[in-house]
């Protein structure tokens, strides 16, 4: 049966989507009615965006600074937007508001458990990063390494997540757009594509950025609207919303209370380790710092972009609680078994066109659209920035390559990074790859944090020792995640799957710091001694802005 997975930046719906009380979260494709209305809004917001693209090519993408980082000149308040949207997904609306909607509390308590990796953005990497990088995280670790093989790897990890994560937002745009606009899945997959592409290659950073903030205003003002709406049927009164949705749920008074969700502790902990690590290690998060003038900048887009997503993910929880109570039952949007039309990942929709008709309903799937396009354009810019700027400009030329060249590689990188993330989304359309997303975040915290961390704090840490700690974080990532039981056995349908947990992170996050370590303190070659005497001027330089 062909299913739609919820595939947002959450790897805590990744985790529940291969657990069978994670209905909320899959669900049959049945394609919509097609929506004159929306595919309007869609064709609007299309046009213009394309037109900032333009608008940001006649700027100027000449220079690596224009063309990676938006010329530097982004505000705090303004990258913080972009920030949070590059980091909620069409996917998350759905799929969080249908979660809430079938387990009540406990859906709010794991939707918003991946904001823990902010702080740690804030308070350890945000202004390091900034301070001594230029255009992507490599930079940082490359400042007292060598440069060739830590930006190799670095460029690698990168691109690895890069091309994963956008193999699951492609698939999950097809099928939500074939969801919310009756349209083909290929069509879908290919129109989110080419636009990716467009943006990318020719309005860079700039162009990628004006799409976030736009996705990050149309998302939160849809959901603001959508909660005054919803709160003004039960008189304003939060417990009157409670008390309707508890009296109409096959739950009762149970969608209240907590611990139904995740009751493995390895499991939950595992999860744990991943979200606080690996939001503070994806390459398309960490690269918008350098988009701001100064680390001061750069720590007020992390506020702006947590406030953000704080009250969109608890206004969330009032769509949630408000689908129960204004939706359940309703048989315009329940079939004769009494089960959402479209499967439950439509229940937010339901609820817009409950709400507002066909202008709320048609408004909010061209939202949804938005958040699409402003996530895999931000991916496909993260993966070409690793290929022009890491692995051509850097690790292959030695620093040597100019500026004109480094760009045209880059923005080749972005056209076959699309045409290969079409083709990938084309072919698996009806195959199960909700594991990637939890994929992304193990490799993030496994391959990318450990390097970035120590690199900052531990004057010990030798080209060595950073080498190989990413690559076995990055290795066993990638084979615990084949042996676990979301791709051992639901995947493959192999039988019992060797690794017991679905997500690696507490396993490989130690195992890479464990070997980064070990192979940093045997490291005596002359590279690891200077590693270690530039040690001082990196840290002078990381925490104050100033070159020694």
């Amino acid at each position: 049966m062909t299913r739609v997975y919820c595939l947002g930046t959450s790897a805590m719906l990744w985790l529940l989507a291969s657990r069978a009380n994670a209905e909320a979260l899959t669900g049959a494709v049945v394609k919509q009615a097609t929506n004159p209305l929306a595919i309007v809004m869609f064709l609007f917001f299309v046009l213009a965006s394309l037109g900032v693209t333009v608008w940001a090519a006649r700027r100027g993408t000449r220079t690596a600074k224009d063309f990676y980082a938006a010329g530097g000149g982004l505000s705090g308040f303004q990258n913080g937007l972009a920030i949070a949207g590059d980091y909620t997904s069409a996917a998350t609306f759905l799929g969080v508001t249908a979660l809430v909607f079938g387990a009540g509390y406990d859906g709010m308590i794991y939707a918003i458990g991946f904001l823990v990796g902010f702080p740690m953005i804030l308070f350890l990497v945000a202004e390091p990063l900034r301070n001594l990088g230029r255009y992507t995280f490599a930079d940082l670790a490359a400042y007292r390494l060598s440069e060739s093989p830590i930006r190799t790897i670095a460029g690698i990890n990168t691109l690895v997540i890069v091309l994963f994560y956008l193999i699951a937002q492609m698939v999950g745009a097809g099928k939500l757009i074939e969801l919310l606009f009756g349209l083909p899945y290929w069509v879908a997959v290919v129109l989110v594509g080419v636009l990716m592409m467009l943006y990318v290659t020719f309005g860079g950073m700039l162009a990628t950025t004006w799409v976030q903030i736009t996705k990050a205003i149309l998302l939160l003002s849809g959901t603001v609207l959508m909660s005054v709406l919803i709160l003004s049927h039960f008189g304003f009164s939060v417990n009157g919303l409670f008390a309707a949705a508890i009296a109409v749920h096959p739950k009762g008074a149970a969608i209240m209370a907590p611990g139904g969700l995740v009751k493995d502790p390895i499991s939950a902990l595992s999860l744990g380790v991943a979200l606080i690590f690996g939001t503070a290690g994806l390459p398309h998060i960490l690269m918008r710092f350098f988009t701001v003038s100064d680390a001061q900048q750069a720590r007020v887009s992390v506020l702006v972009a947590t406030c953000f997503i704080t009250v969109f993910y608890s206004l969330l929880f009032i769509l949630g609680f408000g689908a129960i109570a204004l939706v359940s039952g309703d048989p315009d949007y329940v079939d004769a078994a009494g089960k959402i039309i479209g499967g439950t990942n439509m229940v937010a929709i339901h609820l817009a066109h409950k709400l507002g008709g066909s202008v709320l309903l048609g408004f909010i799937s061209a939202v949804a659209f938005a958040t699409i396009l402003a996530v895999v354009s931000g991916l496909t810019m993260a993966g070409a920035a690793a290929a022009g700027h890491d692995l051509y400009a850097r690790a292959w030329k030695k620093g040597r390559a100019s500026e004109g060249s480094e760009i045209r590689v880059c923005k080749a990188s972005a056209i076959v990074i699309s045409i290969v993330a079409i083709s990938l989304g084309l072919l698996f359309e009806n195959q199960n790859i909700a594991f990637l997303v939890g994929l992304v975040f193990a490799i993030a915290a496994s391959a990318n944090f450990p390097v970035i961390f120590l690199s900052v704090k531990w004057r010990g840490l030798t080209t060595r020792g950073a080498f190989c700690g990413s690559l076995i974080g990055l290795l066993s990532a990638l084979t615990l995640v084949f042996f676990s039981p979301a791709v051992w056995t639901t995947t493959l349908g192999l039988g019992n799957a060797p690794f017991p947990y679905d997500n690696p992170a507490l396993f490989s996050v130690p195992l890479a710091f464990l070997a980064t370590i070990l192979v940093s303190l045997s490291d005596r070659s002359r590279s690891g001694v200077r590693s270690k005497d530039l040690f001082q001027s990196q840290y002078v330089t990381a925490h104050t802005g100033i070159a020694e």
